[in-house]
């Protein structure tokens, strides 16, 4: 299914450069073998939204499943002349033996939480750095954006349309599996169809209907073509004096005597609330009520949200660069930060201060739950804890700010759920994938259980992520012990 792109190439040295330079200092210096704990989290959603949605695990697992050197690669390294050669004999014979945790696909995800968490030999787990954030960064951002979209679609199909705009093929091919996750009905992208199941949707372009000698010539040539699936693009020359009524004529001259119903008509420019008025009404006084409206061109959240609110009659909307390049905010901060080193049979924890308050990390071997009330099923809190804690159904929990500290919450009647799902065990791959369509449902499913304040787009409601006192404790013994 996945075979194409990704698995057909070698992305070992898809890295920083640094990751190799650190890895042979490792090498050089005792810490080969040393085991550390990585975290990778994010520090602000994109567009000072309330949440944002994980995406891209899929292809950090491909990725570590085919993580090897070739001998290409050991040539190129030798060639920098910077390499000790003894580092460059293991690697030749690498073998990925991590431990990865990380939240499942479709999964909202929440600002200063681990992520992806990665457990093994200190040269490895760095090692693995760049393709993580790489991975997860971009199609976490895109599924976000697509989200973000499609609830301001207010239940109509958006379909995802930036092939041609996106960073890159692969920014592409991976931007239509992620806005599918989001919640897009499909994709422009046939060879994310091909590989991931996206379905491919379209029809034609304006130099079809300038390649006749008449907008009626090409119009009923399209339908001729694809009774089943006849939606005409109407902005050529002019929607209302032409291509409404020139879509009107092929409907009744050659697919109603076929039995066959108009799919729809689409408009791509001008004032297209104004415009999907007149062609409605056009329409409906025509016989054809059913016959769909689909805008696209250059739409976002907010124009969505702005057409609908001044009674655009829209049925579907095509999404193209806005999206795939998530063009309002194109970046994703995720980063992946050192938080504990095993030693002498315990885990030492590891902190990184900064006078940037917002870059101190968290520290510690750690796990994610989110609280859920049970009356109502919508999410409470998320809470990071030490990795071997447990919350407690059966008893009162209390949630306090961690950096307000007198801001606090006793929580009853709730349920806990581990977000972090462990995906490799030593190295062997315990992923289990699933198919998209079903990590599509799972997002909608779980961010219906985020507050109407937490999912809106204006000043939403700063959703709870907490620290248990025990970690909570362990961060600030370190912060003491680090003051200056």
């Amino acid at each position: 299914m996945n075979t194409l792109i990704a698995r057909d190439k070698n992305l070992t040295m898809l890295t920083d450069f640094y990751e190799i330079t650190m890895a042979n200092g490792y090498f050089q210096h005792g810490f080969k073998d040393t085991v550390c704990y990585f975290d990778m989290f994010f520090r602000r959603v994109p567009d000072d939204g309330g949440f944002a949605i994980m995406a891209g695990v899929e292809q950090v697992v491909h990725y570590l499943q085919d993580l090897h050197f070739t001998p290409e690669d050991i040539d190129y390294l030798r060639g920098k002349g910077v390499f000790a050669e003894e580092f460059l004999r293991y690697l030749e014979n690498f073998q990925f033996a991590c431990d990865v945790w990380a939240v499942p696909e479709g999964r909202p995800i929440f600002p200063g939480e681990p992520i992806v968490t990665v457990r093994g030999p200190a040269l490895q787990a760095q090692f693995v750095e760049t393709m993580i954030l790489l991975c997860v960064n971009h199609q976490s951002l895109i599924a976000t954006k697509a989200n973000r979209i499609v609830r301001a679609a207010q239940g109509r199909a958006v379909m995802e349309f930036g092939s041609r705009r996106a960073q890159g093929f692969d920014g592409a091919v991976f931007g239509a599996r992620a806005a599918y996750i989001g919640g897009c009905s499909g994709t422009a992208c046939t060879i994310s169809d091909q590989m991931f199941g996206v379905p491919a949707l379209g029809t034609m372009a304006h130099s079809w209907v300038q390649l006749f000698d008449s907008e009626y010539e090409a119009f009923k040539a399209y339908a001729e073509s694809y009774p089943s699936n006849c939606v005409l693009l109407v902005d050529t020359y002019n929607v209302l004096k032409s291509g409404v009524p020139n879509a009107i004529r092929v409907f009744n001259e050659v697919l109603l005597p076929k039995g066959i119903r108009p799919k729809g008509i689409r408009i791509d420019s001008g004032d297209i609330t104004y415009l999907s008025r007149k062609a409605r009404k056009m329409l409906d006084d025509a016989g054809f009520p059913d016959c769909g409206i689909t805008a696209s061109n250059s739409l976002d959240e907010y124009i969505i949200q702005d057409m609908l609110r001044q009674g655009a009659k829209v049925d579907s909307f095509g999404v193209g660069e806005r999206m795939i390049t998530s063009s309002s905010e194109p970046v994703f901060g995720g980063v992946y930060k050192l938080a504990a080193v095993e030693k002498d049979g315990g885990i030492v924890p590891k902190i990184k201060i900064s006078e940037n308050v917002s870059k101190i990390t968290t520290p510690c071997f750690k796990t994610v739950w989110r609280l859920f009330d049970r009356d109502t099923d919508k999410a409470i809190a998320d809470v990071v804890t030490l990795h071997d804690e447990v919350i407690d159904e059966g008893k009162p929990y209390v949630l306090f700010d961690p950096e307000h500290t007198w801001k606090r919450k006793t929580v009853e009647n709730f349920r806990a759920e581990r977000l972090l799902e462990k995906i490799f065990e030593g190295g062997r791959c315990l992923y289990r994938e699933r198919p998209l369509e079903e990590i599509k449902a799972y997002c909608k499913a779980q961010v219906d259980t985020l507050w109407d304040e937490v999912t809106r787009f204006e000043n939403p409601h700063t959703y709870y992520v907490d620290l248990s006192q025990k970690l909570w404790d362990e961060k600030n013994r370190l912060l003491s012990q680090r003051s200056f």
